[in-house]
């Protein structure tokens, strides 16, 4: 079994907060997020909220969990509010700071600040998205998000959370931001109300607060307030968006409605209806916003574990030859849902053995588009790992720069497309239905169409995964419960699959199994009538007892013999109902006697019944029998009347009257005490039951009406082939859009290694040729029909004779090989071997890029060229040359300067002057002081020197050489960057001549 992280368990209501869900925090609390780069926008924010302003502000920040910051400090300057760090079990109070301790996660409940300890000490820890989540659990629509500037996408999950509560999200400019990852998350998201630099952010939150409800006031109901402007905004979206929201829970809708006109500082609903009109953009604001949902890799993971643990395997059981297990996600969002499933389904394949071969296919759809291409897509931010096991983050995903991507093995079993679940065709003959917290926003007429609509779409056995806070309330004659508090449902009753769904009017043909179908009397197969046939009808006639078959509503199906002097049709619309067609006397006996029996299971019966009959009265027999048999529908009822009267009149006394009475009154006293038993159970399910039989009676007039119609099985085929239609096209739809980004993609890349004008030869493991550029073509000769052929067939003008060699050591050992190799022509060219690694880090081959060098090559040989003409010309000089570089180090010199020194040309290299040893004279003998040396000096200022003499004492014979500087002069390159000094000297016998 897979263990849900810790991390991922939210702080979730309990039932004392139920109790006191009226006591609300008596003034706006505003959480506020950030990371790097924060500190400067927590100062700029919170320099520009006024004191006293009325709020409370609750900062998560991303800190050092063991160093002990001083942001405390730092914030406390910028403000008037007191700024403190939170302890635990700490009591929020208006125009107060609070700022979460290093290394903890932080939550809200009944206005109190509690701290939990870091379930992870280093690495990926999200504590904005774990508080605004609790924020978003404990304030509802009066919560309020703030992010500020941060790396990563903390955050954006708690801001889902509180969108869909109603509340507020506030989110700094990205521009403005130092680090734009978490507010950009967030706006890319689709969450963000407000979006304006960190400094502006106080003011929309005040004008934001000052539109919300009041808090301790009750509110109107929305027909005293504005259910004429509610259906209007309604009517605006039928015209512009082609969706219906009038089976939408009105509260709902109103609080969305309620929440916008607060961002845009408008009182009255009424002008907000004529702000709707005048701006068809804030109807798509609007839209989206009510189609926000929170949606997360398994939520509820309890619920996740029973499916896994007894759901998908029953399923599985049932098709021991294996096959496609189909399933369908309703409303899912952006696809979280639908990758659990598969993943879920992918561990069970792994932990239980079945001979079968299973495939699972997933249809997830939703009305939101763009909800569906961020599914599609399948990349979520990194903050998933706190719903997400590391086991499956390794195992069924991969990093990637925007977060972590679904694997292709998990993504190719979902097919996403836009739904319309009210309007459009159901998909059918699935195995799994998963539908969860959709059916919350929705009224409960619309419930009561779609929960069929849902068993339709099953096939018999087929699981419904509903949300926690969902049920498939009246049609619970349609699912066997498999865990209520998963909301796991089993479908049931095939037969009566479509007697139940009353569809869109998009789609309004009935839909119903042939065995649904009142089987028509024919004529019989042979006029020859056996014996056997004509004593079995002879006995039916005048020896067997009368008897009625009833399903569990005592609906009558079928009737054998006389049953006249029990049953008589009841005045009205005619209804074959026993309890509505039995006599005076038995009617209360047989709902006794019913109810028991389907309760305790077997046969009851009632002897000494009397029933009226035509102005008298009989003794009868009432025995009740649950047919049990595997190929009957369930619940089938045999009630048999059998005649006493006869055998009770010759036992009768000479006072009949008296006799007749006395058993009446026992009758009367039996009826009494079972009265008794029945009446505390009575109660409990009197209004369950008016409920359940105003809804049988819909459903019971909904299929009398369906079948008259005499098309029933033509319309049936016909809508499964529309549902069949769609599911093409869906597929269809998805695989136009892969095979578009597959070729957008391929455009991109050959233009992309076509404009670099470098050859590229892509290799396959066998070294045959996979692609190459246009560039190519120049060095090998490549035509597009040698895609596929070895390399070593192909004609090269490189001069490369080990370029397979070379080829195959790279795919062995992996290291890259870089050469220069000549080509015809005198040209050269760069030969880079690489290995070609694929997304999930394969080697599938190799990369050979070919970079011409040619002018490097030819300006490389000229240069030699000249350094060695030069390096001749300054050898065969006769007087002597040192250069220095400005700092003073000797790069050249020549034989001559080795001779008058005494000192190597390889000593003198990388050597300064002072670092030579040197003795200096002047001209009349006495030593040169260092800093009077000509040729420091002139590396110094930069003069030119001519004629200067100095002495120099050989370092081999010790004797004095007098030498004439005739030349030191500086020598610098066009740009003026680099100097050098020339300097030339020869030998003369006279220092004064």
């Amino acid at each position: 079994m897979t263990k849900t992280p810790a991390s991922s368990q939210k702080i979730k209501a309990s039932e004392e907060h139920a109790l006191k869900s009226e006591e609300k925090i008596p003034f706006p609390v505003v959480g506020i997020g950030s990371s790097a780069g924060g500190l400067e926008a927590l100062e700029l924010f919170l320099k520009h909220v006024p004191y006293p302003c009325g709020m409370a502000f609750v900062i998560i920040q991303h800190l050092d969990p063991t160093h002990k910051g001083i942001m405390v400090e730092l914030l406390q300057r910028e403000t008037a509010m007191p700024v403190c760090q939170v302890s635990d079990n700490l009591e929020i109070e208006p125009d107060h700071v609070y700022l979460i301790p290093p290394n903890q996660d932080m939550s809200i409940l009944h206005g109190k600040l509690f701290l939990l300890d870091m379930v992870k000490p280093r690495g990926l820890r999200l504590p904005i998205d774990f508080f605004f989540r609790s924020m978003a659990d404990d304030l509802k629509q009066h919560s309020i998000g703030v992010i500020l500037s941060g790396m990563g996408s903390d955050g954006t999950l708690g801001l889902r959370a509180i969108k869909e509560k109603g509340g507020g999200v506030f989110v700094q400019d990205p521009a403005s931001a130092k680090f734009d990852g978490m507010p950009r998350s967030a706006i890319d998201e689709g969450l963000a109300d407000v979006i304006v630099p960190a400094e502006n952010l106080p003011s929309k939150i005040i004008a934001y607060v000052k539109h919300l409800p009041v808090i301790l006031k009750p509110a109107l109901t929305i027909e005293e307030q504005a259910l004429s402007s509610l259906k209007k905004i309604i009517i605006l979206f039928r015209t512009q968006t082609g969706h219906d929201f009038s089976l939408y829970k009105k509260n709902t809708i109103y609080r969305r409605i309620e929440r916008r006109m607060g961002i845009h500082e408008i009182e009255k609903i009424s002008t907000y209806v004529h702000f709707l009109q005048t701006n068809p953009q804030e109807i798509e604001l609007l839209f989206k916003e009510l189609l926000i949902g929170v949606t997360s890799f398994f939520r509820d993971p309890d619920a996740w574990e029973i499916l896994k643990k007894d759901g998908i395997p029953s399923i599985l059981a049932s098709r021991p030859s294996g096959g496609i297990i189909r399933a369908w996600v309703a409303g899912c969002s952006t696809g979280e849902e639908a990758y659990s499933l598969a993943i879920v389904f992918r561990e069970v394949l792994a932990t239980t053995k079945h001979p079968g071969n299973f495939k699972l296919q997933i249809f997830a759809t939703d009305l939101d588009k763009n909800a569906i291409e961020k599914a599609r897509t399948g990349i979520y931010p990194s903050n998933i790992t706190a719903d997400v096991s590391a086991e499956r983050i390794s195992q069924y995903f991969e990093k990637d720069d925007r977060g972590y991507r679904i694997t292709r093995a998990i993504r190719e079993t979902i097919v996403f497309a836009p739904h319309n679940v009210i309007m459009d065709p159901p998909f059918s003959k699935v195995d799994i239905l998963v539908c969860r917290n959709l059916l919350i926003y929705m009224e409960q007429e619309l419930q009561k169409k779609l929960i069929p609509l849902f068993h339709y779409s099953l096939n018999p056995g087929g699981i419904l995964f509903l949300g926690s806070a969902e049920t498939i309330g009246y049609c619970g004659q349609l699912f066997q419960t498999l865990d209520s508090k998963a909301r796991l449902f089993r479908h049931m009753h095939q037969a009566e699959r479509a007697e139940y769904v009353d569809f869109p009017a998009s789609f309004t043909h009935p839909l119903h199994d042939s065995s649904t179908l009142p089987v028509t009397q024919g004529k019989p197969m042979t006029s020859d009538l056996n014996l056997s046939t004509i004593c079995d009808k002879l006995l039916l006639q005048y020896y067997t007892p009368a008897a009625v078959l009833t399903n569990e509503h005592g609906d009558i199906l079928y009737i054998s013999g006389r049953t006249g002097n029990y049953l008589e049709p009841a005045a009205g619309k005619a209804n074959l109902n026993i309890f509505a067609m039995a006599r005076e006397g038995i009617g209360y006996e047989l709902n006794i006697l019913i109810r028991n029996v389907l309760r305790e299971k077997g046969e009851i019966s009632k002897t000494g019944v009397a029933v009226g009959t035509n102005g008298g009265t009989k003794i009868i027999d009432l025995t009740v029998r649950l047919i049990e048999k595997p190929d009957s529908p369930k619940n089938m009822l045999m009630i048999v009347f059998t005649e006493v009267a006869k055998k009770t009149a010759e036992n009768l006394d000479q006072n009949p009257v008296a006799d007749f009475n006395d058993r009446r009154l026992a009758s009367l006293a039996e009826e009494l005490k079972q009265a008794k038993e029945e009446i505390i159970t009575i109660r409990e399910e009197m209004q369950t039951s008016e409920e359940e039989l105003k809804s049988t009676n819909e459903e019971m007039q909904s299929a009398n009406e369906e079948m008259q119609s005499t098309n029933e099985e033509l319309t049936t085929s016909k809508e499964e082939m529309q549902s069949l239609n769609e599911e093409l096209q869906t597929v269809n739809h998805e695989l136009q859009s892969k095979v578009t980004d597959l070729s957008q993609a391929n455009n991109d890349m050959k233009n992309l290694l076509n404009s670099t004008d470098i050859a590229t030869l892509f290799l396959d493991d066998e070294l045959n040729i996979r692609r190459f550029t246009n560039r190519t073509s120049s060095i090998i000769k490549l035509i597009a029909s040698d895609v596929g052929r070895p390399i070593t067939d192909i004609v090269t003008e490189l001069q490369y004779p080990a370029l397979l060699e070379d080829a195959r050591e790279v795919l062995h050992t992996l290291v890259f090989s870089e050469k220069q190799v000549s080509a015809s022509n005198n040209r050269w060219f760069s030969v880079k071997i690489m290995p070609y690694r694929t997304q999930e880090n394969r080697i599938n081959g190799l990369v050979i890029t070919f970079t011409d060098i040619t002018v490097a090559k030819k300006l490389e040989t000229s240069l030699r060229e000249i350094e060695k003409s030069f390096r001749f010309v300054i050898d065969t000089m006769p007087v002597a040359i040192i250069v220095h570089q400005a700092e003073g180090c000797i790069t050249m010199t020549n034989q001559e300067a080795e001779r008058i020194t005494g000192i190597s040309m390889k000593e003198m290299l990388g050597k300064n002057i002072a670092d030579l040893g040197w003795k200096l004279l002047k001209a009349d003998g006495s030593e040169l002081p260092p800093e009077e040396n000509p040729v420091v000096d002139a590396l110094r200022s930069g003069k030119t020197i001519n004629g200067v003499v100095i002495g120099i004492i050989h370092a081999q014979d010790r004797k004095t050489r007098w030498i004439k500087i005739s030349n030191s002069n500086r020598l610098q390159d066009e740009e003026d960057k680099n100097s050098h000094l020339f300097t030339t000297f020869f030998e003369i016998n006279n220092p004064n001549s």
